[in-house]
């Protein structure tokens, strides 16, 4: 009989609007959970799901199904392994958050520079370059998601992600279909190790293109930052952590599907003289159609993944807002309009934020590579340490165990694996900025 009543304080009863806690009343579903999932991991490493088993239990404390919630990933870490690592785990969380945003600005534009180039290739020649300014698309880019960043809260972004998971899928599926065809009409030069050392290609460059290859590869499922969030969204019944647990494992495979394929199609296509995006590097120039109906799904994808990661942050800021200045009525005023629930200041803060990320877009065009450097230094701390040191903790793992010997090489391995990825970064960067120029990002 307590089973049942405890069960039934949880879900809640059917007409109320607030969920047990107070908060908006959840309605994930595990469809919803793997379209999130998805849409912030295809497009943005492997190596990432330690993290995933180690804190899909972390949602709540010290129970993983009646315990109390940690409604994102620096209250799971606060519970877990106290305040200093929690205030670190912040600094590591909304810096790759804030720097993720403005990365998928570049690659949205840049995607959009495309289309126009596609068509001039398909008028005119492939000799000639048409290169053209990316700012007026920026502007395009950061008017929408000015509108985008509107939408409360996490819990209403279900529809975004779905559309986003299409999206994702479809340029996928063209890639897939391009490589096919392009393998179809001739083999190109493959070897075992890449591009071999040579002429074109000196040991040191070669030493420092694999150091960036695998810091790519470890990031490509950096979704580890928002999964308590995704999770923080799901009905209460059945629990959490089963539905995640499940969603995961939807979510992943199917983007490492699609990885595998794109990968080893895409090299058996192109082989040592692969360009760095299918679609935006014009390694296919026709069908010009299917090219720009292709930039077109990365861009609605990551309209979708933008505000996937921006979210979380946004939450954060009027949260502490909120506790801060609790009776100023700039901050806590709501006004409805018709349906629509209005705050002045989530009006203002979250346009300013749209328009801030924008103009250092603007600014650094090189950002793509900072943005590199921010991954390979956070992914060791969000992706491995804290997931493993919060599972320690929370399944009393014995130190010097067998369990615990082996995640604290695990853990080692992944730091070795984020320092070599932040050397190849910074040196990507200094690159870049030998070649900089202010507003001037260019396709």
């Amino acid at each position: 009989m307590q089973k049942e009543i405890s069960f039934s304080m949880e879900k809640g009863d059917a007409h109320e609007q607030d969920d047990d806690d107070g908060r908006v009343r959840r309605t994930g579903t595990l469809m919803s959970a793997s379209a999130h999932i998805i849409t912030a991991v295809i497009g943005s490493g492997v190596l990432s799901l330690a993290w995933c088993f180690g804190q899909l239990d972390c949602y709540r404390s010290p129970d993983p199904v009646n315990g109390t919630r940690n409604y994102n990933y620096m209250q799971a870490v606060k519970a877990n392994l106290g305040g200093l690592q929690y205030k670190f785990c912040g600094v590591a969380q909304y810096g790759i958050l804030i720097g993720a945003t403005i990365g998928y600005t570049i690659t949205s534009a840049i995607s959009m520079a495309a289309i126009k180039r596609s068509n001039c290739f398909h008028k005119h020649s492939h000799h000639t370059g048409y290169h053209t300014l990316n700012n007026s698309y920026l502007i395009i880019f950061a008017v929408i998601e000015i509108v985008l960043s509107q939408i409360p809260n996490f819990h209403k972004l279900s529809i975004i992600s779905i559309v986003a998971t299409i999206m994702s899928f479809t340029y996928a599926t063209i890639g897939i279909a391009l490589s096919i065809a392009k393998i179809a009409g001739g083999h190109p030069r493959t070897s075992l190790t890449g591009i071999p050392v040579g002429k074109d290609m000196p040991s040191v460059e070669k030493m420092w293109s694999t150091f960036s290859a695998i810091g790519d590869i470890a990031f490509a499922y950096s979704f580890c930052p928002v999964l308590l969030e995704i999770q923080d969204t799901l009905k209460s019944s059945p629990p959490e952590n089963k539905v995640m647990k499940r969603a995961s494992t939807v979510g992943v495979s199917a983007s490492t599907l699609f990885y595998l394929i794109c990968g080893t199609l895409g090299y058996a296509a192109f082989g040592n003289d692969a360009p760095g995006n299918y679609l935006t590097g014009f390694g296919f120039y026709e069908p010009f159609w299917l090219i720009d109906f292709g930039n077109l799904c990365i861009v609605i994808h990551l309209l979708g993944a933008y505000q996937v990661y921006v979210q979380p942050f946004f939450a954060f800021v009027e949260s502490w807002s909120k506790e801060k200045w609790p009776r100023n009525k700039f901050i806590v005023r709501e006004y409805s309009l018709g349906k629509f629930k209005i705050k002045i200041f989530r009006l203002t803060w979250r346009s300013s934020y749209v328009v801030l990320a924008t103009l250092v877009a603007m600014v650094f065009p090189f950002f793509n590579s900072f943005l590199g450097l921010i991954g390979a230094t956070t992914f060791w701390p969000l992706t491995v340490y804290f997931p493993i040191e919060m599972y320690i903790s929370q399944a009393k793992i014995l130190k010097n165990s067998f369990t615990w010997i082996w995640m604290k090489v695990l853990s080692l391995a992944c730091l070795i694996v984020s320092l070599v990825a932040a050397a190849g970064s910074i040196r990507g960067l200094i690159v870049s900025v030998e070649t900089l120029k202010l507003f001037h990002s260019v396709s």
